[in-house]
């Protein structure tokens, strides 16, 4: 594959990208990404990989990892790296889903609910898209059996783009584990599945631009989201400060 610019933010590479050029990326790479894995990144994913040494590992080894947070895209710019612009995991999704380009796309991961309105609003809204599959996997740890068989399964539905929606760390381990197992190229997503199915409502533009989609989202699920926006946030900030 070609060589890739990136811009190393709390030890963890960061592609230097657009939405443009990503989804060029994977569509003319393609072949040479089959059986890797695509981490879309964000403040939180950086500072568990800072510091967690297996999440950084397996950070560092997917094929690259996309600056899904603005922080990230900022911080780049900040240090020489002009082009940098932000690319989130939905909007990915929705920029490939417009291409009709041929491509297989798998689903993994959410509830049976979310994956039946994700494929109403897809099927409606991209009359072209090839689904080759929709699997919601038990909310437990896998049987070596049950594994194999849903990397069978995965295999046989000869899908191009793997989309994983387990949330991180999970869906960032999934993909790590898999690496070389599947016959696609993994994307992890978060709650993409979630945004597109209608369950999550995305923050206005004018919030996004201002990096502000945390509080939006925090205050759709404040319980869940509190120590990830404000605890982990402060230390992004703290440690990026220290770097000085």
């Amino acid at each position: 594959m070609m060589e890739l610019e990136k811009c190393n933010i709390l030890g963890t590479d960061i592609l230097v990208t657009n939405m443009q050029k990503t989804v060029a990326l994977i569509e003319h790479e393609l072949d040479a990404l089959r059986g890797s894995y695509i981490c879309v990144g964000n403040v939180h994913t950086t500072v568990m990989a800072h510091d967690d040494a297996h999440y950084h590992k397996v950070q560092q080894e997917a094929a690259f990892v996309l600056p899904d947070g603005k922080p990230l895209s900022v911080y780049s710019r900040k240090h020489g790296f002009s082009e940098a612009e932000r690319v989130t995991g939905p909007d990915l999704m929705l920029a490939l889903f417009a291409r009709d380009n041929g491509l297989r796309h798998y689903f993994y991961g959410s509830r049976e609910e979310t994956l039946t309105l994700l494929r109403e609003k897809l099927t409606e809204q991209y009359p072209h898209l090839q689904i080759a599959g929709m699997v919601s996997p038990p909310f437990r740890a896998l049987s070596s059996e049950e594994d194999e068989a849903a990397v069978e399964e995965i295999n046989a539905s000869k899908a191009d783009i793997i989309w994983v929606g387990l949330g991180a760390p999970k869906q960032e381990n999934w993909m790590y584990e898999h690496k070389g197992r599947v016959s696609g190229v993994m994307i992890g997503v978060g709650a993409g599945f979630d945004y597109h199915a209608g369950n999550i409502k995305r923050a206005p533009a004018w919030m996004q631009k201002l990096s502000l989609e945390w509080l939006y989202r925090l205050l759709q699920d404040p319980k869940r989201l509190f120590k990830r926006y404000f605890v982990t946030n402060t230390r992004y900030l703290w440690l990026v400060h220290k770097e000085k």
